[in-house]
């Protein structure tokens, strides 16, 4: 039976932006990151429909989404690049899991665990090139990958990668972007004087993949991207399309008087005798309550915004005089492609100054996913 409020996924849309970031991306090979449960769209469909696509790497941000990928029968390359303590490290080497080193300590104990497993651990040694958060500093990466030559030599371990990332790919012309490029440079020329000949070095983000042709290497990492939205608000890449459709029943109307206050603590006040709209969901599925009074909602042919605070789980539209009925769908965000005039994840990003990312990841687990496509 239907729910009434779901959030729909294109299978398709995901395989068909994957083709289309490869071509972008002069056919160098991508890797589809599925991290945060496929940035709310699901993991394992959005990996599958990748993988079809042409991703030949998955990316995730912890070891246990990569697990969950391997269990799942998934077989292709994948990347697990934030490992605090306590992470099942053998089990991630047990699996061929690439992991992703960003101190020594974090490589010491893949080592152990290779040799306890008696196998040969794969890992990608992240540099930190400017972004000064994950990564080896620059101080410290002579020191790391003669540390890692070593352990190569003795057989624990395989160098699959160097990476690194960007801070401000998305703000195309920053003067950052040309010294992290350098920097990773220099890391590169570093490891190949002690012997590393990684498989893969890559840099490029979703904001890079799409707008900087030098930073490709030999991997680029489709994230946002992959979902059909761009991380950089003033630039599209045609034939993108966004994968994720968010909507809800009406649950009710009702005829209300002007000077009528909406919703908690009376934000919105009617000038007018109209029609208030009840729409179930609210910030437990992932609607922010910041969109009280500002985020924007297609219902009945028209975009109206939020009337009022949004509450734990409904908000209110007011629609007028216009004829609205319990049971229609009222659309928060969407591909305007397939529905003309819908808002998109970025348009709610633009209204609550933030970023579409955060949009589709905080989709909460009570709304389900309603999957449409080849792979469904």
């Amino acid at each position: 039976m239907a729910h009434f409020a779901h959030a729909r996924v294109d299978l398709d849309a995901l395989t068909s932006n994957a083709r289309l970031l490869r071509e972008h991306a002069g056919g160098t090979p991508l890797m589809g990151v599925v991290k945060a449960d496929g940035y709310g769209h699901g993991m394992l469909p959005a990996a599958r429909a990748l993988i079809a696509g042409g991703a030949s790497w998955l990316g995730t941000a912890l070891i246990g989404e990569a697990l969950q990928l391997r269990r799942a029968g998934i077989t292709v390359p994948v990347l697990a690049w934030i490992i605090p303590p306590g992470e099942p490290v053998g089990e991630a080497v047990g699996a061929d899991i690439d992991l992703g080193v960003s101190d020594r300590a974090v490589l010491d104990e893949v080592v152990s665990e290779a040799r306890r497993l008696g196998r040969t651990a794969r890992v990608q040694l992240k540099i930190d090139t400017g972004l000064n958060r994950g990564g080896v500093s620059a101080a410290d990466w002579a020191e790391l990958t003669e540390a890692a030559a070593r352990a190569e030599d003795d057989g624990h371990l395989r160098v699959s990668g160097i990476w690194s990332h960007f801070a401000c790919a998305d703000e195309p012309g920053h003067p950052s972007i040309g010294l992290q490029l350098s920097n990773f440079h220099e890391a590169l020329e570093i490891a190949d004087k002690v012997g590393l000949a990684p498989e893969v070095r890559h840099i490029a983000n979703s904001a890079a993949l799409l707008t900087l042709p030098e930073t490709r290497f030999d991997l680029v990492r489709g994230g946002i991207a992959s979902y059909g939205l761009s991380p950089i608000p003033d630039f599209s890449l045609p034939g993108l399309r966004p994968a994720m459709t968010l909507r809800s029943r009406v649950a009710l109307t009702k005829r209300v008087g002007a000077g009528s206050g909406v919703s908690y603590g009376h934000r919105y006040v009617t000038d007018r005798e109209t029609t208030l709209a009840l729409v179930p969901l609210g910030y437990a599925d992932g609607v922010p309550r910041a969109a009280t009074n500002k985020g924007p909602v297609l219902l009945g042919d028209r975009v109206r915004t939020i009337a009022g605070t949004v509450c734990m789980d409904q908000f209110v539209l007011d629609v007028g005089d216009d004829r609205v009925e319990a049971g229609e769908y009222a659309v928060l965000f969407g591909d305007p492609g397939e529905t003309p005039g819908v808002p998109t994840a970025q348009d709610w990003a633009a209204v609550l100054d933030t970023i579409p990312y955060e949009i589709v990841t905080r989709v909460g687990a009570r709304v389900p996913r309603e999957y449409v496509g080849a792979g469904s």
